[in-house]
């Protein structure tokens, strides 16, 4: 006997409730409780099934891995795809996802690994064209057009079990074992489950693509999360060429590493040398922007930090950021209005961080401070110069890790000096100029004194 039990599921963040409200009270959302039919099994005679329990102690070995070949996408997810794992790729539409797994399937396809690519949202015809249009007609990547979860698990389980499996997208995936429409979140949570299923008993590593709403979420498939074993985004403003791939979860890998590329008229090419890329476009000799030596996972970024403190005739300033932490912003202003003396009340202050990526490391702080300063000032930093550290409460410059790849890189790309922490007084390459700041307010000495740090050679002429 099975007991039909009636509940409300939100279709926003997937919470229950017994009976429908206007305002989800788990998520706050409106209008998004959908009535659904769950199936509750009543008590069953069936015994257990006994299972083996092994012992803490044994032989280990890291999880075997299927490396794709495209170097970006294999660095996110940690050096390659574990056999029987379960991602999500979620991103805002039309930002590339469809085309990204397109170029990794080709990728494992020419590396005789069987791929299929499995499309609820286009016809197999429209798919072959994206593909003639990339230049990978020539990859034996298989086709299909399903919606249906049952149909795909038994085809894929005739024959050679892929070895990499793309279905675009989860939110039009349906099983029979569920009493729901397409796209409910009681739905795409039961097609999930059934593709992990398939996943975990026939080793596949499957790729799942999920929508983003207008907040940045993971539409539906927020409550397969907790599911997957890693969580992939893939972000880009629309009128930006640069693609940024970062792993939000990832039981396999790291989660600090990202993977840049450019859109071009051919497809998605991979960005060996993201600073480069992010600094091409930088204006030298102009007020307000600083060059940032960042850290993302094992591979150090420079990147332009733009900054406009403009007066304001308002009884409340603006504060405007884009690719940074609002919060931290603030704690920034606020040092430099309490231990520098800089008077920021009265003007609107915007941040901008150059080329679509967002920071979220501490060690921005320094390089945040220096172009507000420069832009209040009116004076330019010297073009040659990178700036990194992080700023405390009580105006004091701390050091941060990874100084010397911070540094190596600013050097291949042609800096000459940097202002960093006293910390990290020892740790320039040779020649390079380093300028150690104690605290904030000796930085703001120096811009507003000349827009040129007071700096001190370091390296084997000192040695």
């Amino acid at each position: 006997m099975v007991a039909r039990a009636q509940t409300f599921v939100c279709q926003n963040c997937g919470a229950a409730a017994p009976r429908w409200a206007g305002r989800c009270e788990a998520c706050g959302a409106w209008n998004t409780l959908v009535e659904e039919g769950a199936a509750t099994p009543a008590r069953s005679s069936r015994k257990g099934r006994l299972f083996v329990i092994e012992p803490l102690q044994g032989q280990t070995r890291e999880a075997p891995r299927l490396a794709s070949g495209v170097a970006e996408f294999d660095r996110v997810t940690g050096g390659g795809l574990v056999r029987g794992s379960v991602l999500l790729l979620g991103g805002d539409p039309g930002i590339g996802k469809s085309t990204l797994l397109l170029e990794v399937a080709a990728a494992y396809a020419r590396n005789k690994h069987r791929a299929v690519y499995i499309s609820g949202e286009e016809a197999v015809a429209q798919v072959r064209l994206r593909a003639e249009r990339l230049g990978l007609s020539d990859a034996t990547v298989e086709l299909a057009a399903e919606t249906s979860v049952e149909d795909i698990v038994a085809t894929l389980s005739q024959g050679q079990t892929p070895q990499f499996l793309v279905i675009d997208s989860i939110q039009t995936m349906w099983t029979q074992s569920v009493d729901a429409a397409p796209g409910t979140v009681t739905q795409v949570r039961g097609s999930a489950g059934e593709l992990i299923r398939f996943a975990k008993r026939s080793g596949a590593a499957v790729m799942l693509v999920g929508h983003v709403t207008k907040d940045g979420q993971i539409a539906g498939p927020r409550v397969v999360e907790h599911m997957v074993d890693a969580v992939l985004s893939f972000e880009g403003e629309g009128s930006q060429q640069f693609r940024i791939l970062r792993a939000i979860k990832n039981r396999f890998g790291p989660t600090d590493e990202i993977g840049v590329f450019e859109m071009t008229g051919a497809g998605l090419r991979e960005v060996a040398n993201p600073s480069e890329l992010f600094l091409s476009e930088r204006e030298l000799g102009s007020a307000g922007t600083a060059v940032f030596a960042g850290i993302e996972g094992t591979r150090p970024l420079l990147v332009e930090i733009q900054a406009l403190v403009a007066p304001t005739s308002l009884g409340t300033p603006r504060r405007a950021v884009v690719g940074w932490d609002p919060s931290r912003l603030s704690m920034v202003l606020a040092v430099l209005e309490a231990h520098c003396g800089v008077r920021l009340s009265g003007h609107d202050v915007y941040l901008n961080v150059a080329g679509g990526l967002r920071i979220t490391e501490p060690a921005a702080d320094v390089a945040a401070a220096a172009a507000l300063v420069s832009s209040l000032a009116h004076a330019p930093l010297p073009a040659d110069a990178v700036y990194f550290g992080e700023v405390s409460l009580s105006g004091a410059v701390r050091p941060v890790a990874q100084t010397a790849a911070r540094l190596k890189e600013a050097q291949k790309l042609g800096f000459a000096r940097a202002v960093v922490p006293e910390a990290a007084r020892n740790e320039a390459p040779e020649g390079f100029i380093l300028s150690t700041i104690g605290t904030l307010a000796n930085l703001v000495v120096d811009i507003a004194r000349d827009g040129t740090p007071a700096l001190r050679r370091v390296g084997r002429q000192e040695a």
